[in-house]
C-alpha cells in the first residue's frame, strides 16, 4: 500500500520580531522562522494554519503543495 502523499505549505518570513509581542516572536520560533528570509516548508495542519495566521503581518505564503 503506498504511503499517502501529505500535503505542505511554504512559508517564508518578510517582517522583524523587533518590538513584536513576545507571543508573536514565540510562534515564529516554532514555525522554525526567528531569522529574516528564512523559508520552511510544514505540514499543512490547523495547528500550522493558526500559528501562520497569528503572525500573517510577518510572514508570506510561498507555496502550497
Amino acid at each position: 500500500m503506498a504511503a499517502a502523499k501529505k500535503k505542505t505549505v511554504t512559508v517564508k518570513q518578510t517582517g522583524s520580531p523587533i518590538r513584536r509581542k513576545p507571543d508573536q516572536r514565540q510562534t515564529l520560533v516554532g514555525l522554525g522562522l526567528n531569522k529574516m528570509h528564512r523559508v520552511r516548508t510544514l505540514e499543512d495542519t490547523p495547528s500550522v494554519r493558526g500559528m501562520i495566521n497569528k503572525v500573517a503581518h510577518l510572514v508570506e505564503v510561498v507555496d502550497e503543495a
